[in-house]
């Protein structure tokens, strides 16, 4: 006999503890641990984290956090979903109002300037359709797709709650509304390394 794990809600799931430093997303009411990947996908998250943070203009107040922020999500009807993902970029002053409460940006709350994921194989249905299609119904403004499996990187515009999307692979140089400034080519981006 099976047994239905249990649904959990929003408030619920805030405060789970279950005893391990394993972090979970919250999909359709559903605890979701995320693996840690592979080094190859921590290098790239480390990479992109020390590239983003360098190539900031002085005149905006961003911060880029690696999994540290989560993402209230739209997703079902009944249960709640909050998404973590691998890379956040989201204003400096946003960020310091959460020191003393949960790292989730709210349904009330601006969203985020750009979230990147790092597909891997057991996130690869997720970043390429479920969590696209969320982080525009939340109009986050650019969605990165970082697929080492696939060599390349999607960068999805948001354009009337929609994702626009550019592909970039090999010695491409990514193109970002979000960061204009930005000289990485897809290569780099995938190696993971300076």
């Amino acid at each position: 006999m099976t047994i239905a794990p249990q649904k959990l809600s929003f408030s619920e799931y805030l405060t789970y503890i279950n005893g391990t430093e394993i972090p979970y997303e919250l999909v359709d009411g559903e605890l979701r641990p995320m693996s840690l990947g592979t080094g190859k996908h921590g290098n790239i998250i480390h990479f992109l984290t020390l590239e983003l943070s360098n190539a900031e203009s002085s005149s905006r107040s961003w911060v880029v956090l690696p999994g540290l922020v989560g993402i209230r999500s739209p997703r079902g009807r009944r249960w709640e979903t909050s998404r973590i993902p691998d890379i956040t970029v989201m204003d400096l002053a946003q960020w310091e109002a959460m020191e003393n409460r949960e790292a989730v940006i709210e349904f009330n709350e601006p969203p985020p300037h750009l979230v990147v994921e790092v597909v891997s194989e057991s996130t690869r249905t997720d970043d390429y359709r479920s969590k696209r299609n969320e982080y525009a119904l939340l109009e986050i403004p650019e969605y990165w797709i970082v697929d080492p499996l696939e060599n390349k990187v999607l960068i999805c515009i948001l354009d009337h709650q929609l994702y626009d999307s550019i592909e970039f692979s090999g010695t491409d140089r990514i193109q970002s509304p979000i960061f204009p400034n930005l000289d990485l080519t897809t290569d780099r981006v995938l190696a993971g390394k300076r």
